[in-house]
Order: C-alpha cells, then structure tokens, then sequence
C-alpha cells in the first residue's frame, strides 16, 4: 500500500474467530444453496462496518438479530445498513433478497487513511491514482472470483452513482464482465443529505432490483 494507507481485513487478527463464526452463520443461513444470484456491489468496506464483520453491509445490530451472535465492542447500527433493510423489507425480507442477490464491494478489503493527527479514517480505492493503481490487479481477480460463486452477468447493480460506478463502468468496459451496470445512489449519502427523499430512493432501488 502507499504510505499513509492500510488494508483492514476482518479476517486476521484478535477479531477473527469471531468473525468466522459469524460469517459462518450468516452464509449458511442465505446462501446454503446453488441459486444464481444478481451481484450488488458498493465501493469498499467502512473500518466499523464490513471491515470489521466481514459481510457486506451488515452492521453489528443487524447481525446480531440475524445470527445471535454478539460482536463485542462494535455494535453499532449503520444508517447505510438501515437503509438497505428497509429496502429488503420492501423487496419481500431478507430470506427473498439474499436468494435473488450477492452483496459485496469493488474492492472487498477495507482501506483506512492515516490522517495529520495519526488517527485512522475512512477511505476508498478511488481515492487518489497511486492507490487506485496499487489496488487494481486485485480488484479485478475479487470480481472475477465473485463472478465465479454463480452469478447472472447479466446486470450488476452499483452502489454508488459517483466515483465508484465511473470506475466500475470502466472495467466492465475493458472486460466485459456484465450485460450493463445500474448505478445506485449509496445510502450514506441519501440518509445523511436526502433524508426527507427517504422513500424516493428506496422507490428507485426496489424497481431497479425488480426490472
């Protein structure tokens, strides 16, 4: 990695026991199966939230609730999350969605920034070239091996309208991974800008998911 930058990956240290038990739990519970499944992707794991879990998307309260399973020291529920269980409601519950679909992000391995006062913060792939180039060969062996558990090419859904799906779209360009991409805007930015426009967005992702 570039200096100033570091992979966080939930499944080496103190936390990984616990991690595999709850991954252990929540995969054999969805995704015990030979089902094909649309791939929904996002752009990286945040330090608190997949990066720390090891399932995309699911924070410590929903896993919890999902699995029994209590994660020590981080349970705290995420807006982002939040968002995307209500869709699942919406869409028909979580057994329905995770039959239909595979969630998980460009780049699957967290990615901190070390900032002036040392502390570590939150950051994509994309954040600036060096990174992105540091980065690329293994963001396209992590989709392809994706793309290999049995999934339908004929779409992808791309959690984030911005940076990430230009770059996704650009890959899929190059290697024609999927039919076509369908940008999504990421729930971050409609829990924390668009709030009162809650219900329109999750109007755009239930007839995305459902076309």
């Amino acid at each position: 990695m570039p200096s100033g930058y570091k992979i966080i990956n939930p499944f080496v240290g103190e936390q990984k026991q616990q991690v595999k038990e709850v991954t252990t739990a929540f995969y054999k519970k969805y995704y015990n199966d030979t089902s094909t499944r649309r791939l929904i992707l996002g752009s990286s794991p945040a330090r608190r939230g997949t990066a720390v879990t090891g399932i995309p998307f699911e924070d410590a309260k929903h896993l919890q609730s999902e699995t029994g399973i209590f994660i020590d020291k981080f349970y705290v529920n995420k807006s982002s999350s939040g968002f995307l269980y209500d869709v699942m409601k919406e869409y028909g519950g979580c057994k329905k969605f995770y039959t239909d679909f595979y969630m998980n992000f460009v780049c699957p391995l967290g990615i901190v920034r070390i900032n002036a006062k040392g502390n570590e913060v939150n950051c994509n792939y994309y954040e600036n070239k060096k990174l992105q180039e540091t980065l690329y060969s293994f963001i396209i062996s992590a989709i392809r091996s994706q793309i290999n558990f049995g999934i339908d090419t004929s779409v992808c859904y791309c959690i984030g309208s911005g940076e990430n799906y230009a770059f996704l779209s650009k890959v899929n360009s190059e290697y024609n991974f999927f039919n076509t991409i369908i940008p999504l805007e990421h729930p971050r930015f409609i829990m924390q800008y668009n709030s009162k426009r809650k219900d329109v967005f999750m109007e755009k992702y239930i007839n995305a998911l459902c076309s």
